[in-house]
């Protein structure tokens, strides 16, 4: 019932018939899968949403959504997980599961919230999410991410890219990433982000460079989504 009227209500809002695409955004540990996919399924066939798609799910969960879904006569598009050089939980499972499913994948937070870009390789400024009391908290900045951020930024350096254009272009890197949202707030980071796309290759030693550094920064805002097993939701 909370993504049928979810979804009446945003395009009420824009003023839309439908969107192109209704995203179940994490695992809603309350409710059984099969009422979720349901309602998933229920907006598709109203014409309400053109494609559905899943965020945060487990492998276990996503292959189940997807079963769900098939049944219904409705595919599952595309996986929305958080991916960046920080944050590379779907790189164990999770890719390997979309690719055997044929579901497409978007990277959200490929720049982890911010942390990969130059703003926060002088310190943490006062007007930044870190300073305030947003999603990305100031402990998230630890003196080990932040000596992962500026080794990276000196590897971007190299390439003769920022290190936003860097992670981007690094999440790209795997076929099985279907492409990346990014959140830009300015025409400026807008342009910059794009740029990326001028060097997406990368040498086997970038890479292996890039490996030393980039690792779990335990900044995975959503692993209570991801990390839910269907022992652990309600039968329906």
């Amino acid at each position: 019932k909370y993504l049928i009227a979810s979804c009446d209500q945003s395009l009420k809002r824009m003023g839309l018939d439908y969107v192109d695409i209704f995203y179940s955004h994490r695992v809603d540990p309350t409710t059984p899968l099969e009422e979720t996919m349901g309602a998933l399924a229920h907006l598709h066939r109203q014409g309400k949403a053109l494609y559905v798609g899943i965020s945060s799910h487990s492998p276990e969960l996503t292959r189940q959504a997807a079963a769900i879904l098939k049944s219904e006569g409705v595919p599952l598009l595309i996986h929305q997980p958080s991916y960046s050089m920080l944050n590379r939980w779907i790189e164990d499972e999770l890719l390997d599961t979309l690719e055997d499913l044929g579901v497409g994948c978007i990277a959200f937070s490929p720049l982890a919230q911010g942390m990969l870009s130059n703003k926060y390789l002088n310190g943490v400024p006062q007007d930044s999410r870190a300073a305030r009391a947003g999603s990305l908290g100031g402990h998230l900045l630890s003196a080990d991410n932040l000596a992962r951020i500026q080794a990276l930024n000196e590897i971007a350096k190299a390439r003769g890219q920022s290190l936003a254009q860097m992670a981007l272009a690094w999440v790209l890197r795997d076929p099985r990433v279907t492409s990346a949202l990014i959140g830009a707030r300015t025409v400026t980071q807008l342009e910059d982000s794009l740029a990326a796309l001028d060097t997406l290759a990368f040498t086997a030693e970038e890479l292996a460079e890039i490996d030393r550094h980039a690792t779990e920064g335990a900044i995975d805002l959503w692993k209570i989504s991801s990390d839910l097993a269907a022992s652990d939701l309600p039968k329906r």
